[in-house]
């Protein structure tokens, strides 16, 4: 949760409208807060407006008596600073320093263009760090087998009790299957699943809802799931909650992210080089190699708005590219 009261009142301004006019989701109120208050703290210590000597004690400072005529100061080479900051202290990757180039510049166009509350925009020149293109990490067929293979098997708990293997392997099965984001896949309700035309309505990012349609192995993993799920002793409010923790809750984003890597413990693949986002990127890469799936229809069912964003899917592996060179028909001739 945001703690407003910190702020200075045109942060929860521009939060607002990050919120209810950009339609921006929760998480990324979190994370606009986070940046621009980290920001703030920055250039109150730059300004020498803080009684603090040390940048690695810049967190510490408190901004809810920070004026706009001070941001109304702030120039390029300020915001340079940061980022400088912020790779030299936090060691911040190219792509975190891009997100927090993004927000700064979010934050000054709402200052100077949409609620005029400053005359000066520092970020009209600003350029985004460059990020070198990486290919996505993501399980090969045989290892995603494995982890479905795995996360079915029941475990007996010391109670005697099964756990929750099932509702484990249901989840991995629609992470790989589906490729739903984390926020997706916890936020699922009885209701969003139509087992008439099967198909599964999610909220993604920005909330945006989407549909996506249920194969066969979504299907029966559901299905057989939703018979054993708890029915009582439910949380009122969590009582459409689709995946549901042992306290009978809405199963936490944190707890799935545990699940996950238990799971591949069993399955004996490595936990500290795959993640529940890398279920994501498995499915979308497993959906091209092995379906043809148009890079369109990707798109949509990933929920991309850029289908730049989807086209590092399109990356083909070694064994691919060995076998295109040994499918030229000149290969055998000597």
């Amino acid at each position: 949760m945001i703690n407003s009261t910190e702020n200075p009142d045109f942060v929860n301004d521009f939060l607002d409208y990050s919120s209810i006019i950009l339609n921006k989701s929760k998480n990324s109120i979190k994370e606009y807060n986070y940046d621009i208050l980290h920001f703030l703290k920055f250039i109150k210590f730059r300004f020498g407006l803080s009684n603090v000597k040390d940048e690695e004690d810049i967190k510490t400072i408190n901004i809810g008596d920070l004026s706009l005529d001070i941001l109304n100061k702030v120039q390029l080479e300020d915001i340079h600073a940061f980022l400088s900051y912020l790779r030299n202290t936090y060691n911040s990757k190219p792509a975190t320093l891009a997100r927090k180039t993004s927000t700064i510049r979010i934050f000054f166009q709402y200052l100077c263009n949409k609620s005029k509350k400053i005359p000066n925009n520092p970020t009209v020149d600003l350029e985004s760090p460059k990020i070198g293109k990486r290919l996505p990490k993501y399980l090969t067929l045989e290892d995603s087998e494995k982890l479905l293979d795995a996360a079915k098997k029941p475990t007996l708990k010391s109670n005697g009790n099964h756990d929750n293997s099932y509702r484990n392997f249901t989840i991995i099965t629609l992470f790989l299957n589906c490729g739903l984001r984390l926020s997706e896949l916890v936020g699922i309700n009885i209701k969003d699943i139509d087992f008439f035309d099967n198909k599964l309505n999610v909220i993604g990012k920005g909330n945006k809802e989407r549909v996506i349609y249920l194969n066969d192995a979504c299907v029966d993993a559901l299905k057989k799931y939703i018979e054993i799920r708890p029915k009582e002793g439910i949380q009122f409010s969590d009582k459409d909650a689709l995946f549901l923790s042992e306290q009978k809750k809405r199963i936490s984003r944190r707890t799935v992210q545990y699940i996950i890597k238990n799971e591949l413990n069993k399955a004996g693949i490595d936990p500290n080089k795959y993640s529940v986002h890398k279920l994501r990127h498995t499915a979308a890469t497993l959906m091209y190699q092995y379906g043809n799936v148009d890079i369109r229809a990707l798109q949509l069912l990933l929920g991309h708005e850029s289908i730049a964003t989807t086209q590092i899917y399109t990356h083909v592996n070694n064994e691919q590219i060995r076998l295109a060179i040994e499918s030229n028909p000149l290969a055998r001739r000597k």
